[in-house]
């Protein structure tokens, strides 16, 4: 599996041949935030752990440009409680 990130688009993809999932955001206004809001994986992709792969791409993305993010996407935000040496990255 191929995860990509498209800034034009404010999404990051995960494709095996064809599109199997992705996440997208917002740039808040301050070009410093990333709004999370969304990650979605077809049902019959589900269980695959690419939900789980989009996000820790995508939190590494902000992590290595300095970026905070906002985890309005509820599995995002479960993302990071389960794995707290992303919890630095949380906009305060």
């Amino acid at each position: 599996m191929k995860i990509q990130h498209h800034a034009d688009d404010q999404q990051f993809t995960a494709n095996d041949e064809k599109p199997v999932g992705f996440l997208n955001y917002t740039i808040l206004p301050d070009r410093k935030t990333l709004d999370y809001h969304h990650t979605f994986v077809p049902p019959e992709f589900r269980g695959k752990h690419i939900a789980q792969d989009l996000v820790k791409f995508a939190l590494d993305y902000a992590k290595e440009n300095n970026y905070k993010v906002i985890p309005s996407c509820p599995f995002v935000k479960l993302f990071i409680d389960r794995h707290p040496e992303y919890k630095d990255l949380i906009k305060e």
